[in-house]
């Protein structure tokens, strides 16, 4: 079941989003970006900034009372933008990202927005390719890669955001 993220759900989403990207845990699935990057994904007290805004929207997937993954979805004047589309290491390849991604459709369609844009590290090509296929298209614009006190590079490689963008109907 897909429903809005609540203030009650940060501690589950804080240790799903740093499960699947980060870490041990993260080497489970394929979306993982623990070889590029150590620390942590993101923090409870950022999760609760975001779903605190009202122009964001965390959009949960659960099953059994458990949040198996989740989406961030932000309302930005003409496009929606799309962010930590997260699902859990052991149920990647299951569909559950591509619901979460049609449910983002629905919701961009719903506010009348038109597009759908959103940042991937540039490094990180099966993403890239996954995102591909379900439509979205390299814009060929880069967004410089943040440095944070959470997290930090493992690889001497330089990191940049590739935008990707998806019109939808």
């Amino acid at each position: 079941m897909i429903t809005e993220a609540t203030i009650a759900d940060i501690p589950s989403l804080n240790q799903l989003i740093n499960s699947a990207y980060r870490g041990e845990s993260s080497k489970k699935g394929w979306t993982t970006e623990a070889n590029i990057l150590e620390g942590k994904r993101t923090t409870e007290a950022e999760l609760i900034e975001i779903i605190q805004d009202q122009k964001n929207t965390i959009l949960k997937y659960s099953e059994n009372n458990e949040i198996i993954g989740c989406v961030l979805l932000v309302e930005k004047e003409d496009e929606l933008y799309l962010g930590m589309l997260t699902v859990s290491p052991e149920l990647q390849n299951s569909g559950i990202g591509k619901k979460l991604m049609q449910q983002a459709e629905i919701y961009a369609s719903d506010l009348g927005l038109s597009k759908i844009v959103m940042t991937v590290i540039s490094v990180r090509e099966e993403l890239i390719s996954w995102y591909k296929r379900k439509g979205f298209v390299d814009t060929g614009a880069r967004e410089p890669f943040p440095v944070s006190d959470v997290f930090s590079q493992t690889t001497n490689e330089p990191l940049e955001f590739m935008v990707l963008k998806k019109s939808i109907l």
